[in-house]
């Protein structure tokens, strides 16, 4: 096998989120009858039960109506949009972003993520990410000839932190650790790093003058009041040693329109235009006017969102508390649960396309957050509230039949 070949049978997509229908179901043996209920895609969450900001679309036609002007931006984006972003977001995040130096659109955060890590990362690099965290993460750290350094989570025993061994975390930047990359809430738990652990990573990464990529997709849509904290809010670390990545396309449900923001180091972001330039040239032209309606949503909009969805994260974790052999921390922040499920007879990968064909659910598999989740399975309950709730009583429902 070539090297090139060896490179991307690692970015396999079979069972990454929104490609499970290209899943070969035909060599499992489904002994089992098949359930009766609404079909759910828990990889990604439903802009149907969750409808986009309202005066999305009205913003969007008046882009379309714009013309060329709109249509062909700067490669980092229309200068009167990211003015927006950055004012709207220097509040967000408690730090200070230069529109035309430090802010740049992209084709969404997973666009915003390949671009800042292709402008980070030299054959060679250590890179440390964190386990469990985004599917993407090695895959893009090994893409770009990375080496791949984990750090641990212990996520079930730390009720007030997201559990970061920071002492591993020292370590491997005293062994030449040269970026981090991890995601606030973290993506697949749902945990938010506490304030003490967000000002270590700081200062840690001050101390060994590591590069921190820090993905803030989810950080609007926090539960129970918790507290959160931007890491590039810490005047401790080097500005130009920072990417804060976020974007409308979970909490606002506009994922269809592809829009991301990365905001930080003037010297990555213009990297990233570059690497953009010739990647995509631009996010959609037409699209990035849709950003004007992000975080100017009607009063107690964005209250009511986080309401329902915490009000299905309750029903969802109590099913998996009641269930036996379950194991869930509650999400404290987004729309993802990362449930652990007790031994069974088939393996991970077979139980994902079992309940697909039995049980019409669609999970994604812990194992694309980390080798060793290979009893664990992801969920987002971005969903509708009945649907989802019946459909995790017939994932219980499939655990016990192929139980060991």
């Amino acid at each position: 096998m070539s090297l090139l070949e060896e490179k991307f049978l690692k970015l396999g997509a079979e069972y990454a989120p929104g490609q499970e229908v290209r899943q070969n179901t035909v060599e499992v043996d489904i002994h089992k009858k098949r359930m009766l209920g609404s079909s759910v895609d828990f990889s990604h969450g439903d802009v149907d039960a969750f409808e986009p900001i309202p005066g999305s679309l009205d913003i969007f036609i008046e882009g379309v109506n714009s013309g060329g002007k709109q249509a062909y931006t700067e490669y980092r984006g229309s200068k009167n949009i990211r003015e927006d972003a950055a004012e709207k977001l220097s509040i967000f995040a408690g730090t200070t972003i230069n529109a035309e130096q430090n802010l740049i659109i992209t084709p969404g955060t997973q666009g915003a993520l390949f671009l800042a890590m292709g402008a980070s990362i030299s054959r060679g690099d250590k890179v440390a990410i964190v386990e469990p965290d985004y599917f993407a993460n090695r895959k893009l750290v090994e893409f770009f000839d990375g080496e791949v350094v984990p750090v641990h989570m212990d996520y079930f025993d730390n009720d007030n932190s997201a559990g970061l061994n920071l002492t591993q975390l020292e370590d491997a930047f005293r062994a030449g650790v040269r970026l981090f990359l991890f995601s606030n809430p973290n993506n697949p738990t749902g945990v938010i790093y506490s304030q003490e652990e967000i000002y270590e990573i700081a200062e840690l990464a001050q101390n060994y003058g590591v590069t921190v990529i820090v993905d803030e997709l989810y950080s609007r849509q926090i539960f129970d009041g918790r507290a959160y904290t931007h890491l590039c809010a810490q005047n401790i670390l080097n500005p130009e040693n920072i990417i804060t990545i976020m974007g409308p396309s979970k909490t606002e449900s506009l994922s269809g329109y592809r829009l991301g923001v990365a905001f930080g180091s003037a010297k990555i972001i213009d990297r990233m235009e570059k690497l953009q330039a010739i990647v995509s040239l631009r996010a959609g032209g037409y699209n990035q006017a849709v950003l004007k309606s992000w975080f100017s949503e009607p009063k107690g909009w964005m209250e009511k969102r986080i309401a329902q969805h915490q009000a299905i994260r309750d029903d969802l974790v109590k099913k998996f508390w009641n269930a036996q052999g379950f194991k869930v921390r509650a999400t404290e922040a987004g729309s993802y649960l990362f449930p652990q499920f007790p031994e069974l007879t088939i393996s991970i990968y077979d139980f994902v396309k079992v309940l697909r064909v039995q049980a019409a659910v669609t999970v994604t598999p812990g194992t694309e957050f980390g080798p060793k989740f290979k009893d664990s399975f992801r969920i987002n309950f971005s969903q509708n509230h009945q649907v989802s709730t019946d459909a995790i009583d017939r994932i219980i429902q499939v655990v016990e039949e192929y139980r060991k």
